[in-house]
């Protein structure tokens, strides 16, 4: 893929997360989700490839724009894959909490994996544990395993884990254990990452999320060198199916990061939507001026930028809410 299509990309996180943000704490999460997915898929318009989407809003009959299989681009660069999500946290943007983001994930056609809207039990580690993981270890082994990889004491390691009834089991073991708990609420796609960024303090995530997040933070853990591992979790027979007509002859097999992203040709762009620890949210600086704050990254080159970037809307009225 061309380098410039990394930075093209992060346009497009950038105009979803202004248009979204405009939307934070205002108690409505389905008008910030649709402004994030139009001013996406507008901007998409633009973009030097030759795009289908992989991971989206949904089937054809259940979103109006960027539902999987449809074409993306202006048809005059190379031919990728694209897995978005375009306002990862709509709660948190509802009512004005951290960690929602704007992201995308692409590559070369054929690489990344085509996840059904299903759970995913998923384990993600930075580059120092990378290869000594497995998904089926029981959590004090992993955490053992972890610790002495990044070089720290048991009691110095913190595990990012969701904050549901699901996860308490798991809790109760790292505590135990005598590990440290980061909790965190919706979107773990930041999450994931964080395990791969020394500032972060974060060393292992693990636990049961969305299967889509689950490629899209892949291909961000494979440009940082770390590693990841996933088992799709169907919750019925229909769900089974699902698995099946989407490609995976076997809807429980263990999933390497090189099974969810086969290609070290990737991309992943994200920009901030509310205030994180990865990023800064959107800020709204007065007069017409946005500030944005984006990582991207290429798996190919390792290279990791952050971007921050005004934006003058008064040049950019598709982005702006009609509301006073």
């Amino acid at each position: 893929m061309d380098r410039e299509l990394a930075l093209e990309l992060v346009r497009v996180t950038e105009a979803a997360a202004i248009a979204s943000a405009q939307w934070m704490g205002r108690g409505d999460k389905m008008s910030a989700d649709d402004a994030a997915t139009t001013a996406m898929r507008t901007m998409f318009d633009s973009v030097s490839m030759e795009g289908v989407v992989v991971i989206g809003e949904g089937e054809l009959d259940e979103a109006p724009m960027l539902y999987i299989g449809e074409e993306l681009g202006n048809k005059t660069g190379p031919s990728v894959d694209i897995a978005v999500d375009p306002l990862e946290g709509t709660n948190i943007v509802s009512k004005g909490h951290n960690n929602a983001v704007a992201v995308i994930a692409a590559a070369e056609r054929g690489a990344l994996l085509h996840a059904p809207d299903m759970y995913m039990d998923k384990i993600a580690v930075g580059k120092y544990a990378k290869g000594l993981i497995h998904i089926d270890d029981p959590i004090e082994r992993t955490i053992d395993i972890v610790a002495r990889a990044n070089n720290k004491r048991v009691r110095d390691l913190t595990v990012i884990i969701q904050e549901r009834d699901r996860h308490q089991d798991i809790i109760d073991r790292v505590i135990k254990k005598g590990a440290r708990v980061k909790l965190f609420g919706d979107g773990d796609v930041g999450a994931s990452i964080a395990t791969c960024l020394p500032e972060t303090g974060v060393d292992l995530f693990v636990g049961r999320g969305g299967a889509p997040e689950g490629v899209i933070s892949a291909a961000a853990i494979k440009s940082l060198g770390g590693d990841m591992q996933a088992r799709l979790a169907p919750q019925d027979e229909e769900e089974m199916e699902r698995c099946r007509q989407m490609g995976l002859e076997d809807p429980l097999q263990h999933l390497t990061l090189d099974h969810l992203v086969k290609s070290d040709d990737a991309i992943f762009a994200a920009t901030g939507v509310t205030e994180g620890e990865l990023l800064d949210g959107v800020k709204f600086l007065g007069g017409d001026l946005a500030q944005t704050d984006s990582i991207v990254m290429r798996a190919k080159t390792r290279t990791v930028r952050f971007i921050k970037a005004h934006h003058h809307l008064d040049y950019k009225p598709h982005l702006v809410t009609n509301e006073e």
